[in-house]
């Protein structure tokens, strides 16, 4: 474990950081950089070893890591998914797991991971988080009837795709849109399509990067 997280953990068994500022923990466990602070909080909850309550002000020091199972999940990893034109097959395999906080899903069972590839909504915005190649997106498989603007998992003929619902009633058609620093052409879906909706896109878990 790196040093600033062994301080930070032993600050969490004294006291309340919380409602401390970033530089205020560093200063604490001297490190000037309130990012590398935010860096080693996150892999510390990540970890197991904390959990991060910002909405009540709390940081909280899990003294037994087994007592995580009653904050994370493992939910499926379910293949891959093309950010651009659809063209990798939605197949069903489970590829592995992802290890979540239960606060991020609405209900385990019906939420599963896909990786997603391609950099067609590299400026989209889901909970405030882009997605790139490499990231996760987590899907609510339950919310099968989108609603306009919504982030959605769809399969065209057999093939997985990650886009933006619209509906376009003026021409009685959907719309897959892409948001990307580069310009990919929207997707249009006649109703008489082999189309459907896999789930909702509800967060995006970002890769780390190498």
């Amino acid at each position: 474990m790196h040093i600033l997280q062994e301080k930070i953990l032993k600050l969490t068994d004294d006291k309340n950081i919380g409602n401390l500022t970033l530089r205020q923990i560093g200063e604490l466990v001297g490190e000037k950089l309130p990012q590398k602070v935010k860096h080693h909080l996150s892999q510390l909850e990540r970890k197991g070893f904390i959990v991060i309550d910002k909405k009540n002000r709390k940081i909280n020091r899990i003294s037994n890591k087994a007592n995580s199972g009653n904050i994370f999940i493992s939910i499926p990893i379910i293949g891959t998914a093309n950010c651009g034109p659809a063209t990798i097959y939605a197949d069903k395999n489970i590829e592995g797991y992802l290890k979540i906080s239960k606060r991020l899903v609405p209900n385990k069972k019906s939420v599963f991971a896909l990786r997603a590839e391609g950099n067609s909504l590299n400026k989209a915005s889901i909970s405030g988080k882009s997605i790139e190649s490499g990231d996760f997106v987590i899907v609510d498989s339950e919310s099968t009837s989108p609603r306009d603007g919504d982030y959605v998992i769809s399969v065209i003929d057999g093939m997985a795709n990650i886009k933006k619902y619209r509906l376009d009633k003026n021409h009685s058609r959907i719309a897959l849109l892409s948001e990307s620093t580069q310009e990919y052409p929207p997707i249009f879906i006649h109703e008489n399509d082999d189309f459907r909706i896999s789930g909702k896109i509800i967060d995006v878990v970002k890769g780390i990067k190498q």
